[in-house]
Parts: structure tokens; C-alpha cells; sequence
């Protein structure tokens, strides 16, 4: 393996999908999901490590390797990035009436504070890493747990990140997440 120094990434198409509250999901007006799709990762025998080194190298910390709740759920303090590191999954994003996407290997999506997301489907060898911006703080609420004005108020606090989980200082979300 390579020093986590020496990491590097391929560009990837970047799409966005803006998800605006809808019923219990307060989703983000704001922000909206990216999806980076792949293979971001250049060397096809690396593992969830590699992925977690560049998020961390790029500023996201917390990392964590495992699966994506198959309920829905959302960080109304900070946001997440997911890295795909083995496998493929259906992942809805927004609720019922929200957009699923399909994640393999090598792809990348930013969910930004309040889009509630959950794993539809996966193969049986699924996995992804997982990291949040510096200075964000981690929680997890389900659609209809809280007041919905008091989860927008404090998704409307978190503000955008200074770096993207991949790209670091240009590019990313750094283009696409504007004010």
C-alpha cells in the first residue's frame, strides 16, 4: 500500500440531486446530494482504508468502514461523505418520493446535513467508509422524531465545509455547493 501521502484520485462526473423538504423528511434546500461516480479511486486492490486515508488527508474525520442503515435516517448537525469500497447498493436518498441511486465500488456521494438516506438493497459483499467534516458534530434522527422547524432551524447552521472529502481544496463540492 502506498503512503496515505501519496494517495491519488481520479476526476469523476459529479451529479447533484437538490432534495427540498417533503412530509417528515427536512432534507436540504440548500445543499444539494453529490454523487461521484467512478471508479474515484485509482488502484483496483485497494481497500476501505485507502478510501479513509483520502477523506482524512482532505479534512473529513470520524471514519468509519461498514454498511448504510436500511432505515431512514439523517445527520441534522453535519454532513457525510460515503465511500463505496466493495460491493454495489440501491440507496434512496430523500424519503419515499427521493431519488435512489445505485453505488459500486469506487463511487463517492456527499448527503448533506438533514437528507434522510437508507440502503435499499446490496450485494452480500457491500461495504463503504464513512467520514463528516471537521467541527461537525454527529447525530442521527429519523423522519417524524422531531419537530420539523426545529430540525430545519439546526440544519440551516451547518454551514459548508472548507474542503471536499476528495478533492480537498478545489473542485467537488466546493464548486457545486455555492451561497
Amino acid at each position: 500500500m502506498k503512503n496515505h501521502a501519496d494517495l491519488e484520485v481520479i476526476k469523476a462526473h459529479v451529479s447533484t440531486h437538490v432534495l427540498l423538504p417533503i412530509g417528515e423528511y427536512p432534507n436540504n434546500e440548500k445543499f444539494p446530494v453529490l454523487v461521484y461516480k467512478g471508479p474515484i479511486f485509482m488502484h483496483p486492490d485497494e481497500d476501505g482504508q485507502h478510501i479513509g486515508h483520502i477523506f482524512e488527508r482532505n479534512g473529513w474525520t470520524g471514519t468509519w468502514e461498514g454498511d448504510i442503515y436500511d432505515f431512514d435516517h439523517y445527520h441534522a448537525s453535519t454532513h457525510e461523505v460515503l465511500g463505496i469500497s466493495r460491493g454495489v447498493a440501491d440507496v434512496q436518498f430523500g424519503g419515499p418520493e427521493g431519488v435512489c441511486v445505485e453505488l459500486s465500488r469506487g463511487d463517492v456521494v456527499v448527503i448533506p446535513a438533514g437528507v434522510s438516506h437508507r440502503k435499499i438493497k446490496s450485494s452480500d459483499d457491500f461495504e463503504c467508509v464513512g467520514a463528516y467534516p471537521v467541527n461537525g458534530a454527529y447525530s442521527i434522527s429519523k423522519p417524524g422524531e422531531h419537530a420539523m422547524e426545529e430540525q430545519l432551524e439546526k440544519i440551516a447552521h451547518v454551514g459548508r465545509p472548507t474542503t471536499d472529502p476528495v478533492y480537498g481544496s478545489e473542485g467537488g463540492l466546493l464548486a457545486c455547493w455555492t451561497f
